[in-house]
């Protein structure tokens, strides 16, 4: 049995040991250092010398061959890097097992028998010996070795085992192909695969010599000349010159096929012109070049092929999106306004033109020279009419839409419907955060790095001059003292002034006029007033649950349970979890972050399948908390019974729109109001008024002079954020009244409505996100302001039949509905007995639905 030994180990980085082969070894990593010493601490200097697998730093057993070379260290010379030691590799080693010993690698290594040939004098085996030693040789010549070292070298080694591993220690191979040559373990095998390399190596010597053969025979002096002349032309060639003119003239050509203005072309050519004199290093000579690529990749002359059908139009809305009839009806009135003023022009045009031919056939009548030729009439051109175009292919001036809502609802998506309905090019560029003039009319190419503004740069992506072009979040406009990029934009939105728009970088007109511009905000009162007065808004209010079903069903789950690889065979969704993920875990007016926890729910249960641990699962409203975890959303919910001092109001956010509590309680002190909730000044104002208005009518309100003497303290939840507006009113009204008579109020009654010291009610906006909000908490008894009655038709026929809704126009009709033994009768409220309150008397003006 073979010898076994413990060594330490010397990783090998890329290099390979043979037996009989003496290498020099560059050692520098911690544990190869600690090896080499271990080594030398023992008589015989042996170490375990075998190659990683991969050229990693930090060494372990899994990253090393098994089969490596038994070797001894000789020379050693320390330094301050590490060591250089010359290897000498003894015999083949098979690691039985690796450990790790203080810091560095140790193995049992067991000595690799050889396999030997049967017969050694079999007549292949010495035919393959003697042309191994016959190829070496030759090698060895042609690698430019003196024939004497070759000689000797050879000669030195007589075991055909021991000549393989020579061989294979010096050719020109990777270390992975040495590495198979080390664990070849039979001789005749291991000698008959170098003698393929070798053999392979021969070949490559000798086509590197046919080559340089090749070069020297052309090299000769009648070719001198043709040779110098193919170099220069490689230089050139390599220097990119004689692409540069065939670049510049195909940019030649694409400039003069445009059909540019006067003045643009005027322009185009005096650059061309300086382009041809400037030197082709020049900086100058790049920034004419640019400027000139950019003027020809502009559609000055291409046009989509627009076509206004009002049916494909309204399959196309309807296809994309659910629900938003209002937003519909408005663009599909839009695009039939558009379809008529168009067919009146081309009429316009024609009749115009039939008058011309009539005109000028009278005139040749009277003088005597009417003839039965038609006159030409490809050059007369088509008279102006008032308020019209003049071209073809030009749509009427129409307005520019604004598209204002919270974030989710579809705005861009309604402009990416239009454009496909309409058969135009489609690009958008977002406006969030731009601070800079330059952003929007580009910078001047005198500044290095100059480049068009986005509205060219949007143009030149549409490669049309009529798409439909998307301003998103026009409302986060910034202003700096680099410019106000919201004015810029006024030329760009005016339609009287679009048709020669400038650019810095371009300093020519381009004509914006037949592009249909479209804009998308969140909030319209942070629009400039002049900028706003340019769009007609559009708004996109926020989606009731069942809308958010219907669109999660159509659209939302079909898209997300292809993108995580889940078929609707393996997952189905009730109704009940979809609307639980709809109450408790988002809060928004639109579907954007619905769609991000369906797709979450979709990845948990992909995960499961793809575990094997289902094959199908129908995701009721239970497993909804297992899949994502506890609710993040918890909405205000209708309060259970009624309480002095505490009202339900009703807000709105770019998220939608909720209920709040209004609370109010009084205590010792000298008369003063205090006001908590992070309240801003103008519902700090409203409950001001609400506290002047309770001293002022305290008689006709049954308050005692005596609670005026006490501190009340009002405060709205949640503490942490921040609220205002003067929606608040009616609200903080009935709380602070409620407070001082000591009278409840309804706790099944939300309201909004601002108020003023008379006690009038007045208007306020956001009434459908607000009543959404309160239907969604459970409330169906809604108060609004008289003013408002218009806009309750914004509401879904679904809510106009669940809720009742009470229009007031003096504070003290809120207080009847609100306070429990309340009435208000021929302009004045009248309380009941506390004891028995009775309900709300009828009242006019009171609407229900």
């Amino acid at each position: 049995m073979a010898e076994r030994l413990t060594l330490p180990v010397l990783p090998l980085r890329e290099v390979v040991l043979f037996p009989g082969v003496t290498a020099p070894i560059g050692a520098g990593r911690p544990a190869t250092l600690r090896a080499i010493e271990a080594a030398l601490a023992t008589p015989e200097r042996l170490v375990f010398a075998v190659s990683q697998r991969q050229n990693v730093e930090n060494v372990t057993s899994e990253v090393l061959y098994t089969i490596g070379t038994i070797a001894r260290i000789g020379q050693l010379q320390r330094g301050l890097s590490g060591m250089q030691l010359l290897l000498h590799g003894e015999r083949r080693g098979i690691a039985i097992h690796y450990t790790d010993k203080e810091g560095y690698l140790q193995s049992i290594v067991r000595e690799a028998e050889e396999l030997q040939p049967l017969n050694p004098q079999d007549p292949a085996y010495v035919a393959l010996h003697r042309e191994a030693r016959v190829r070496a040789a030759e090698l060895g010549q042609k690698s430019g070795l003196p024939d004497e070292v070759v000689q000797q070298v050879l000669a030195g080694v007589n075991e055909a085992g021991r000549f393989a591993d020579l061989i294979a220690g010096y050719i020109d191979i990777s270390p992975a192909q040495r590495q198979m040559l080390l664990e070849t373990l039979s001789v005749e095998e291991r000698l008959r695969r170098a003698l393929v390399h070798v053999q392979r190596q021969i070949g490559v010597l000798d086509a590197q010599e046919d080559i340089k053969s090749q070069v020297q025979e052309e090299l000769g002096e009648r070719q001198r000349e043709m040779f110098l002349r193919e170099q220069l032309k490689t230089i050139q060639r390599e220097l990119g010159e004689d692409d540069e003119r065939d670049d510049l003239q195909e940019l030649k050509d694409k400039l003069a096929a445009l059909d540019l203005p006067a003045e643009a072309r005027k322009e185009v050519d005096r650059e061309l012109s300086r382009l041809g004199r400037a030197g082709r290093e020049s900086m100058e000579s790049q920034v004419i070049r640019t400027f000139l690529e950019n003027v020809a990749e502009l559609p000055w002359n291409v046009r989509s092929k627009e076509h206004l059908d009002l049916f494909e139009a309204q399959r196309v809305l309807d296809e994309d999106h659910y629900a938003l009839g209002d937003v519909k009806d408005r663009v599909l009135e839009f695009l039939a306004v558009r379809q008529l003023r168009t067919q009146l022009d081309a009429a316009s045009r024609v009749e115009a033109e039939a008058d011309v031919k009539a005109e000028k056939k009278a005139e040749e009548v009277a003088a005597g020279e009417a003839t039965d030729v038609p006159a030409a009439t490809a050059t007369v051109p088509a008279p102006n009419v008032p308020g019209r175009g003049n071209e073809d292919d030009r749509a009427a001036k129409g307005p520019i839409l604004l598209f204002v809502g919270p974030p989710g609802v579809g705005k861009t998506s309604v402009a990416k419907s239009i454009a496909r309905a309409m058969g135009r090019k489609y690009v958008r560029i977002s406006l969030g955060g731009a601070r800079d003039e330059a952003d929007i009319r580009g910078h001047r190419r005198t500044y290095v790095g100059a480049m068009p503004g986005r509205i060219i740069q949007g143009m030149k992506q549409a490669g049309s001059r009529n798409p439909v072009f998307l301003l998103d979040e026009v409302d986060k406009l910034g202003v700096s003292f680099q410019g106000d990029p919201a004015s810029a934009l006024l030329e760009v939105l005016d339609p009287a002034q679009n048709d020669s728009f400038v650019d810095h970088y371009l300093g020519m007109p381009f004509d914006l006029s037949e592009v249909l511009f479209i804009a998308t905000a969140n909030f319209i009162q942070n629009i400039p007033g002049p900028l706003l007065d340019r769009m007609e808004v559009v708004d996109f209010a926020g989606y009731t649950e069942r809308e958010k079903r219907e669109i999660a069903r159509k659209y939302l789950i079909p898209r997300q349970f292809q993108e995580n690889g889940v078929s609707p065979a393996q997952l189905t969704l009730t109704d009940e979890a979809l609307s639980e993920v709809i109450t408790s875990y988002t809060r928004e007016s639109g579907v954007r972050q619905l769609e991000r926890e369906v797709g979450r729910l979709a990845r948990k249960v992909a995960r499961k399948l793809a575990a094997k641990e289902l094959e199908q699962v129908t995701v009721d409203r239970e497993m909804v908390d297992d899949l994502l975890g506890r609710p993040k959303v918890h909405p205000e919910k209708m309060a259970r019974a009624d309480e002095i001092g505490v009202a339900t109001g009703m807000f709105y956010t770019p998220t939608g729109g909720d209920i709040m509590f209004v609370e109010a309680s009084t205590m010792r002190g000298k008369g003063e109001l205090v006001l908590t909730g992070q309240l801003g000044d103008v519902m700090k104002e409203s409950a001001r008024a609400a506290w002047t208005y309770a001293r002022s009518h305290a008689a006709g309100l049954q308050i005692g002079d005596e609670m005026f003497d006490r501190d009340i303290h009002i405060h709205v939840p949640a503490g942490a954020i921040p609220k205002d507006g003067p929606s608040a009113g009616v609200t903080m009204a009935s709380s602070v009244v409620s407070t001082l008579s000591g009278r409840p109020v309804r706790h099944d009654i939300a309201m909004t409505g601002e108020i003023t010291l008379r006690g009038r009610v007045l208007p306020i906006g956001g009434v459908k996100e607000k009543v959404l909000g309160a239907v969604r908490a459970g409330i169906a008894k809604i108060i609004l302001p008289k003013d408002n009655e218009p806009d309750l038709e914004d509401l879904p026929k679904e809510v106009r039949d669940r809720i009742e809704v009470f229009l007031v126009q003096e504070l003290g009709e809120v207080l009847a509905l609100t306070l429990r033994g309340a009435s208000f009768r021929e302009g004045r409220l009248l309380f009941g007995d506390e004891k028995n309150p009775r309900d709300v008397m009828p009242l006019s003006g009171v609407l229900r639905h």
